[in-house]
């Protein structure tokens, strides 16, 4: 890696590995289970997503409603904790406050997609209330919703670009002249968007020069986590925890 870091959230030595979402390949995403496995098979960077019900409890999913992961149904936003609390993740497992999650695992950084408004507001409660600034990386696909993140708490929250944000680091890699917010830390990019190739070299570069990590999503083939890992990328996520604990330590830099 040759950005220097910018915040304790990204104070690691090597390539970050995330296990996005726990490890989505398991078939039990953004679980205390899927969580666990991650962490006893070394990994200490999880991405998760974050809705609020509709008594504004801060619960780990995915998805704005539950019905296509678990055997309840409706949108989390329409329903009070106590009935997603019965909802079980593939009938097995039930749906995990994020607040548990940090207290569960004190020992990972949590890198949290925000995946609607409702939720911004307590998951930075949350994070001041518990102390766990360094543990958390907000991103959100909604710029402004970052934005909105990073002016309420301040520098002591990390964040990472969004859509607009991605773009305008891809322009500039170009010689396009581009605004950028100067206060993510990271940017966390897919290799590509709508077949358009996003993640090369250049991307790379002119990241390291704002002083940005660069991480690929979601990635889950050894000969893809081989390229990026060549092309400079500081971190990888991905569902197939692992394959990339393999890759990794086939090149010396698992940690």
């Amino acid at each position: 890696m040759t950005t220097s870091i910018r915040h304790p959230y990204l104070d690691h030595p090597g390539p970050i590995a995330v296990a996005h979402r726990g490890g989505a390949a398991d078939g039990l995403e953004n679980t205390v289970a899927q969580f666990r496995r991650a962490v006893e098979s070394g990994y200490r960077y999880i991405e998760t997503d974050v809705h609020a019900t509709r008594d504004g409890k801060l619960v780990a999913f995915h998805d704005s409603t539950l019905d296509r992961l678990t055997d309840g149904a409706g949108r989390i936003a329409d329903l009070p904790w106590q009935d997603v609390r019965h909802a079980r993740v593939a009938g097995a497992e039930p749906v995990p406050l994020f607040g548990e999650l940090l207290e569960t695992f004190p020992e990972v950084r949590w890198n949290v997609d925000v995946k609607a408004e409702p939720a911004l507001h307590p998951l930075l409660n949350l994070i001041a209330r518990t102390n766990a600034w360094d543990r958390v990386c907000v991103g959100s696909f909604s710029e402004s919703r970052v934005a909105r993140a990073q002016r309420l708490a301040g520098p002591r929250l990390a964040t990472s670009y969004g859509r607009s944000g991605i773009l305008g680091l891809r322009l500039r890699s170009w010689g396009v002249p581009a605004r950028l917010r100067g206060s993510a830390v990271a940017a966390q990019v897919p290799e590509a968007q709508s077949g358009v190739p996003v993640l090369d070299r250049r991307l790379v570069r002119a990241a390291h020069a704002r002083g940005l990590q660069v991480h690929a999503w979601t990635v889950n083939e050894p000969q893809r986590m081989h390229r990026l890992l060549d092309l400079g990328v500081d971190g990888i996520m991905t569902d197939h925890i692992d394959t990339l604990r393999k890759v990794l330590e086939d090149r010396g830099t698992w940690v």
